[in-house]
C-alpha cells in the first residue's frame, strides 16, 4: 500500500516583506517521482531550499517519515535521508569518476573514521552499481574535468545515490544538455523512480513530458494546479502563468 514519505503544510517564507512561498498543502507518495514547474521567482528552489534545510519557513512544518525536517540542522537532514542535486555540478574535477565516487562514501562517515578509512569490497561494490546506474561504468578512471556535461550531471546524481537517501531533490537536470543527454537522463530518473522518491524542479517542458506523471505547478509561492502532465499542460490558468493575459 502506497504512503506518504514527505508532506507539508501552511508552509510559509518571506524575505523583507515578500512572500516567496505560502503553500498550504503538498504531499508526496512513496516511490514517486513528482516534477515541481513554474515561472522564474515561483517559489521551486525556495521549497526545494526549505525541504533541506538551507532556508527556515516562517510557518509550517514538513514531515517526512514522521519527523519535522523544519526543526532539523542540514546535517540532520541529511541523516535522514534526504540528498539535494543542484542545478550546477558540485563535483571535484580533479579526481576520477571513481575518486569522486570513494570522497561521497568517506562523507558519510566522521571526519576522524575518513583519515584511516581503506576501500572494502562492499563499498567497491556500491561504486561500480552506482557507476552502471548512472551510465558511468567505462569511465571510472576518466578525470570528471574531461567528462562532457551531461556526464557530470550523471557523476553528480551518482554522488547523491550512493549515499543512499530516501528523498532526492534534484534540480533543473536537463540544463545545457544536449538533446541525447537530456533523454538519457530522462530514461536514468525513471529508472530511480519506484525504489526511490524524487523531486524534480525543471523548465525544459518536453523533458517535463518525458518523464512526468504528476506535475505541481507552483506561481507566487502557491500552489496553482497539480495534476497528470495531460491536464495540466492543457489548465488555461497554466497557460496565463506561463504566458500571460492575452490583450
Amino acid at each position: 500500500m502506497s504512503k506518504d514519505i514527505l508532506y507539508a503544510e501552511e508552509l510559509s517564507v518571506s524575505f523583507d516583506g515578500f512572500k516567496a512561498l505560502d503553500i498550504n498543502h503538498f504531499e508526496l507518495i512513496e516511490g514517486e517521482l513528482r516534477v515541481i514547474i513554474g515561472p522564474n521567482g515561483a517559489g521551486k528552489t525556495t521549497f526545494m531550499d526549505v525541504i533541506c534545510g538551507k532556508t527556515k519557513p516562517d510557518t509550517g512544518r514538513v514531515i517526512m517519515n514522521g519527523e519535522n525536517l523544519v526543526k532539523m540542522k542540514e546535517k540532520q537532514i541529511v541523516d535522514a535521508g534526504v540528498g539535494r542535486k543542484f542545478q550546477k555540478p558540485s563535483i571535484f574535477p580533479s579526481l576520477t569518476v571513481y575518486e569522486n565516487f570513494m570522497l561521497a562514501i568517506r562523507m558519510n562517515r566522521s571526519v576522524w573514521k575518513s583519515l584511516f578509512y581503506k576501500t572494502n569490497k562492499a563499498h567497491n561494490a556500491r561504486i561500480q552499481e552506482v557507476a552502471r546506474i548512472v551510465g558511468l561504468s567505462d569511465s571510472m578512471e576518466k578525470t570528471a574535468a574531461y567528462l562532457s556535461h551531461g556526464q557530470k550531471q550523471w557523476l553528480e546524481i551518482g554522488i547523491v545515490l550512493i549515499q543512499d537517501p530516501k528523498l532526492l531533490l534534484i534540480d533543473e537536470p536537463a540544463a545545457g544538455m544536449t538533446d541525447e543527454e537530456t533523454h538519457k537522463t530522462g530514461e536514468l530518473l525513471m529508472s530511480l523512480a519506484g525504489t526511490h522518491t524524487i523531486i524534480v524542479i525543471e523548465h525544459d517542458m518536453e523533458f517535463v513530458r518525458q518523464i512526468a506523471k504528476t506535475v505541481t505547478v507552483l506561481s507566487e509561492g502557491k500552489v496553482l494546479v497539480e495534476g497528470p502532465m495531460e491536464q495540466v499542460q492543457n489548465d488555461p490558468r497554466v497557460i496565463e502563468c506561463y504566458l500571460g493575459s492575452p490583450e
